[in-house]
């Protein structure tokens, strides 16, 4: 959009395109600004046509399908290459949901005592006769566990591990909107507000307004040489060694048609702390930054390490074997969790049992006790309807609109 209204300024005014120059930054700082005149460029062409197709696009969607629109359903609404797709994603959800039939299954675990030990543990069945079970009904399920009451139960496999937890990228602009939708209860419209806000800049008691963040409609997760070295110097200073990765990471974006012409969203300086600052800004605002400055001083930090432990456990009676299955893990190593961990919305939870606890000195041949059996009647779950956050997420995914878009659509 912006090399198009470059380009047809300099046809308006009919500037000799040979000695015509356009400058672009992407943080209303004074380095910024300044780097940008020293370095300005000739008009991209490709760009220029790339929003002049995308103008026709729209032209060729909306010109035609919103006067059949008007006819035959109501007035004032409107067709877009954009705003049908997603009315079309939220329709085909809607009939998901509406056509859905749910079924109904079980699961059982077991809480175990191994000898000699005090802890309890508990584990979920996972094969019966080396079968996966199907369990459809309690009729099903009774009879499993009369057998299972008498069987005898030993521990057949200890496996002990680490594992890495990397951080996520800085914010994309869709990703802004999901983790505020998230944390922050903002719609998508008013994070974009916010964020333009602290773009345009505050004044922070200095005289003068300066910029807080680079731009914020961005598909990018670069992060400038510069922003990188200033985010080590920071967490090093105020971490400790510890909590730097060797070299600075690199993210790539998941958007399938990221034209990456800015940098991700971040804090224009890692300096500025939000609670340094927070005397300048209302609650939006700095709640906002807070979140941007987290999630791009946690990029730039070291994984968190975990230990994990997963055990399995063998059940023999007359009639059946049975394996059971337990894991869980314990945090060694927080690295970049001490400043931010990623929220997750209810059409992303995770699975797993993290919080689950198992005797650090169980070992292989262990003889278990069973104290009992936990059957659990289960129905599958329709998809849910989608929130914004992962509405936006959906298009972005499926290379449906731009970051200037998911706020209005």
């Amino acid at each position: 959009e912006g090399e198009a209204i470059a380009w047809h300024l300099l046809e308006s005014t009919e500037m000799d395109p040979e000695i015509t120059r356009r400058v672009v930054f992407h943080e209303i700082t004074d380095h910024a600004v300044s780097d940008a005149f020293a370095n300005p460029r000739e008009i991209d062409m490709n760009l220029v046509d790339a929003q002049q197709a995308r103008r026709v696009l729209d032209r060729l969607v909306g010109y035609q399908i919103s006067p059949l629109l008007w006819r035959k359903v109501r007035g004032r609404l409107s067709a877009g290459r954009v705003q049908s797709v997603a009315l079309r994603l939220i329709v085909e959800r809607e009939r998901e949901i509406d056509n859905f039939v749910p079924v109904e299954y079980w699961t059982i675990a077991a809480e175990f005592r191994p000898d000699g030990i005090e802890d309890t543990f508990i584990a979920k069945l996972a094969r019966i006769d080396g079968e996966e079970p199907v369990l459809g009904s309690e009729s099903e399920v009774h009879p499993i566990l009369e057998d299972m009451e008498t069987a005898s139960y030993t521990v057949s496999k200890v496996k002990r591990g680490e594992r890495k937890r990397k951080p996520a990228a800085p914010f994309t602009t869709s990703t802004l909107q999901q983790d505020a939708s998230r944390r922050l209860r903002f719609t998508a419209r008013k994070t974009m507000s916010i964020a333009q806000q602290l773009y345009e800049g505050v004044d922070l008691g200095n005289g003068g307004e300066l910029g807080l963040i680079t731009y914020m409609r961005t598909d990018s997760t670069n992060v400038s040489e510069s922003a990188q070295n200033e985010a080590r110097d920071f967490i090093s200073g105020n971490y400790g060694q510890d909590f730097l990765p060797a070299e600075p990471p690199k993210y790539k974006t998941k958007s399938q048609r990221a034209q990456e012409a800015h940098e991700a969203i971040r804090p224009t300086s890692v300096l500025r702390r939000p609670k340094d600052i927070k005397e300048f800004l209302d609650r939006n605002q700095y709640r906002l930054y807070q979140l941007i400055w987290k999630r791009f001083v946690a990029s730039q930090m070291a994984a968190a390490v975990y230990d994990t432990i997963s055990v399995e456990v063998t059940g023999k009676t007359d009639v059946h074997s049975y394996l059971l299955r337990a894991s869980a893990s314990t945090l060694r190593f927080p690295g970049f969790l001490t400043v931010y961990e990623e929220a997750k919305g209810i059409d992303q939870a995770e699975n797993g049992n993290g919080d689950a606890k198992i005797p650090l000195d169980l070992a292989a041949q262990q003889i278990l006790e069973l104290l009992r059996l936990i059957p659990e009647q289960h129905f599958t779950q329709p998809p849910p309807r989608y929130s914004e956050a992962s509405l936006v997420r959906e298009l972005e995914e499926n290379g449906i609109g731009r970051p200037s878009t998911y706020a209005p659509i």
